[in-house]
């Protein structure tokens, strides 16, 4: 057991930083029991344990870990005992995978009632066949949101409860993004894309300006002359006196 432990964590040292421990397959249960507690419940910290197809069939002195808050124990020889987890003070647990494995009782389940549980996985084991078996399950645990991933109006669960909450923040802050690109795109000192209405009349003041002081130079310019026939200019101020 220690040498998987250690090969699942990878080489990190570091108990308290541990969070997610997956030992799926990695050893197998002697006569069907868990080693001794200590050796999970040094990492105060994890979050998520998978323990799936391990040859566990006794959960007996299942070890304190009060803020695990997913456990996988499928596809192992589990019939009873559940309530060995509650005795454990896993307080924090809401996701627990009991598929395959030999529950064949709704009364086997009776001690998840003491938990709180979101979602409970059932998946092929005998209790699945009993009758009213979704309906009696939601019934028994007032917590349960999903069973075997469906809700009981057979609404499948959402793929990650968390992605949804971040892709949801994700869109708010891509749409935030994109206002912002909006009424920032292209414009001068900081206040891009937003055109005051004193520089809109001031920049058609600026035009109207322009076409005055166009029509005054040519006005100027030609001032005192006048065109002859062959496009050459002649001078009406001589004779003038000065």
């Amino acid at each position: 057991w220690e040498k998987a432990v250690k090969a699942a964590l990878n080489g990190e040292t570091d108990v308290e930083s541990v969070r997610t421990l997956t030992l799926d397959g990695a050893v197998k249960c002697i006569n069907g029991r868990l080693p001794a507690p200590s050796l999970f419940e040094r990492f105060h910290n994890l979050q998520h344990l998978s323990m799936a197809n391990i040859g566990v069939s006794s959960l007996e002195q299942f070890p304190r870990l009060q803020k695990l808050q997913k456990l996988i124990l499928s596809d192992n020889r589990i019939a009873d005992g559940l309530e060995n987890l509650v005795e454990a003070g896993m307080n924090s647990l809401t996701d627990l995978d009991l598929s395959n494995n030999r529950i064949s009782e709704i009364d086997d389940l009776k001690p998840l009632t003491k938990l709180s549980l979101v979602s409970l996985d059932l998946y092929e084991c005998p209790v699945t066949r009993v009758k009213d078996y979704q309906r009696r399950v939601f019934g028994l645990i007032d917590s349960l949101q999903y069973l075997d991933n469906m809700d009981a109006d057979e609404n499948e669960r959402p793929e990650s409860d968390e992605e949804e909450e971040e892709e949801e923040e994700e869109d708010d802050d891509d749409g935030q993004d994109h206002i912002s690109k909006l009424l920032t795109n292209g414009t001068r000192s900081g206040n891009e894309g937003i055109l005051d209405v004193e520089d809109y009349e001031k920049s058609d003041t600026d035009e109207e300006g322009g076409e005055i002081a166009e029509t005054s130079n040519v006005l100027n310019a030609d001032h005192g002359f006048h065109y002859k026939s062959d496009g050459f200019k002649e001078d009406n101020t001589e004779g003038e006196d000065d």
